[in-house]
C-alpha cells in the first residue's frame, strides 16, 4: 500500500521544529516517531494519531475521526482521521499535536542495540573443511 507523500511532506513540516523526529515504514504506510515513539502516520488516504487511552474518546467525538482498526478489531488510543479532518494545514498541525502531546509524555526510550553478529561455526573435530 503506498502513503501520499504530499501528506507525509505536510507532517514533516509540522514537525519540522523538532530534531527527535524519524520515519518509519510501518502499517502498509509511513509513521512518524518522536523520540523514539510512534506518533502519527499515514496511510493510503488516512492519517493515524497515536492519542493514548486517556484523550482517546475525545479524539473520537472530534469530526472525520474513527477508531483504528488496522487489524480488524479497533486499537485503543489510536485513530484515524478522513482526509477532509485535516484539509488544511492547521487541521493537520493539531491532530499531529494531539500525538506528540501524548508521546512527550512518554518516559524516553533507550537507543536499540545493534543486532550481535552471528559468529562462525567451528568446525568440527576431525572435519576435513
Amino acid at each position: 500500500m503506498a502513503y501520499d507523500e504530499k501528506l507525509a511532506e505536510r507532517i514533516r513540516d509540522v514537525l519540522s521544529g523538532r530534531d527527535d523526529v524519524s520515519e518509519r515504514k510501518m502499517f502498509g504506510g509511513l509513521c512518524f516517531m518522536v523520540s523514539g515513539h510512534m506518533c502519527c502516520g499515514l496511510t493510503a488516504n488516512e492519517l493515524m494519531i497515536r492519542v493514548g487511552k486517556e484523550a482517546y474518546d475525545d479524539a473520537l467525538a472530534q469530526k472525520h475521526a474513527r477508531p483504528m482498526d488496522f487489524t480488524g478489531r479497533p486499537l485503543e488510543g489510536f485513530v484515524y482521521v478522513a482526509l477532509e479532518g485535516f484539509r488544511t494545514q492547521a487541521a493537520l498541525a493539531k491532530w499531529v499535536g494531539r500525538g506528540v502531546t501524548y508521546v512527550d509524555g512518554l518516559p524516553a526510550k533507550k537507543p536499540a542495540k545493534k543486532p550481535a553478529r552471528p559468529r562462525p561455526r567451528a568446525k568440527a573435530k576431525g572435519s576435513r573443511r
